[in-house]
């Protein structure tokens, strides 16, 4: 006769058994769902740092998938298709280097537009200091035209709160504004730039400004008494304050380097009633083209250029747009300047090529973006290296910024 029910030993050890099971099963999701959070979480971070907005339910599971599957640049790509990278994240971005007060909350011109335009086509980034494009709205939309004198078209296009993504459409620079193909630079000769730094002044400004926005230095980090002098202009004492001191140990510094490379400048202003538009609202870029001649100056050169001509008469009188990189030699080296350029030539467009080739262009861009996606400067020897590793790939990505961007949002997604 066979017992239907367990001896109590053999009950015993079956309790043993299931309880160590549930147990083991216990241990397993403890170890399980803390991942799974935490894969989620990183998810949500990139696409939180990257777009500005949370992701849907659907975008988050293909970031999870990407993430389990060690892949964190390919999620923050598909971060990247969110209209809010463009809206918010590369015009926040953007905004401040158009201008003077690096003001974040300025509206949307025609320099963020292009700056927005160029990434989201993965151009490489370096032509958006000298290319011949301008990005504005599709002419289907149905806004007001692109204007010289006034910001109204990206003022509508913001305020009807399109997607810029879809929206934005790349032209020839010279196509729109009437500018000579030649004398077209990207950003530095847009509108927004040119009312921030042409207008007024000797046009320093425009070339200080582009060097604090795109290689990340001010003149104090470029100054060098070491170089000639021979290219400071007529507007710059030699004694300041009757100290002839002050000129060789600080002004020289850097007005050696910048004088030459901002002669490139020679030919631009930004033209405005100063007298009833007092920010220039309303004024249009201008440009003295082939065969122009100034009044005040008898050549192509701006009367800008020739101002406080008294203050030293026998400085440098600039006679066209000539170029030459003083930097190249000295100190400056260290910038990584292009050895296949020629280190001068003739106008802004050559120029800026050679300030947007140059090692220091390339870091300064992954230094911009790191601290825009990780929301702090970096701090140690691993940022360090990260930044430098980065700044490789970004170059090798043919200076897709995207890269950058995807690379910087993977590095942090723990944070």
């Amino acid at each position: 006769m066979i017992n239907a029910h367990p001896q109590p030993r053999d009950a015993a050890a079956a309790h043993k058994r299931a309880t160590l099971g549930a147990a083991l099963a216990g241990l397993a999701l403890a170890v399980a769902f803390p991942a799974l959070a935490d894969t989620l979480d990183q998810a949500k971070r990139i696409h939180d740092r990257i777009a500005g907005v949370p992701p849907s339910e659907q975008v988050l599971l293909n970031m999870k998938a990407e993430l389990d599957n060690n892949d964190g640049v390919a999620a923050a790509m598909l971060a990247m298709e969110d209209d809010g990278f463009y809206n918010v994240t590369l015009k926040n971005w953007a905004a401040p280097w158009t201008n003077r007060e690096m003001d974040v909350f300025v509206p949307l011109n025609d320099y963020v537009a292009t700056v927005v335009g160029a990434v989201r086509d993965d151009r490489d980034f370096r032509e958006i200091l000298y290319a011949d494009i301008l990005y504005l709205a599709d002419p289907a939309l149905g806004l007001p035209a692109y204007s010289n004198s006034n910001n109204n078209h990206y003022a509508q296009l913001e305020s009807a709160g399109l997607s810029l993504k879809d929206a934005l459409v790349v032209r020839s620079q010279a196509s729109v504004t009437g500018l000579p193909a030649d004398a077209t630079a990207g950003v530095v000769t847009s509108r927004a730039a040119a009312r921030s730094f042409f207008k007024a002044g000797t046009n320093r400004a425009n070339f200080r400004f582009t060097l604090l926005n795109h290689l990340c230095m001010d003149l104090e980090q470029v100054h060098d008494v070491t170089r000639v002098p021979d290219r400071i202009r007529q507007d710059v004492s030699r004694s300041p304050g009757g100290d002839a001191r002050v000129f060789l140990n600080n002004c020289l510094g850097c007005h050696s380097g910048m004088d030459p490379l901002a002669q490139a400048f020679a030919y631009y202003d930004y033209e405005y009633d100063a007298d009833n538009d007092l920010t220039g609202e309303n004024g249009s870029i201008s440009y003295n083209a082939e065969g122009a001649i100034d009044a005040a100056t008898g050549t192509r050169v701006k009367a800008k250029y020739h101002i406080n001509s008294a203050t030293f008469p026998y400085g440098y009188v600039t006679p066209n747009d000539h170029w030459t990189n003083y930097w190249r030699e000295g100190q400056n080296q260290v910038l990584g300047w292009d050895s296949a350029l020629p280190g001068e030539g003739d106008g802004a467009r050559s120029m800026l090529m050679e300030l947007s080739h140059s090692e220091a262009f390339a870091s300064c861009q992954v230094k911009k973006v790191f601290k825009s996606v990780c929301l702090r400067e970096p701090g140690d020897a691993a940022d360090r290296a990260q930044l430098a590793t980065m700044t490789t790939d970004f170059k090798n990505a043919n200076y897709n910024i995207k890269q950058v961007f995807a690379e910087s949002a993977d590095y942090c997604k723990g944070e």
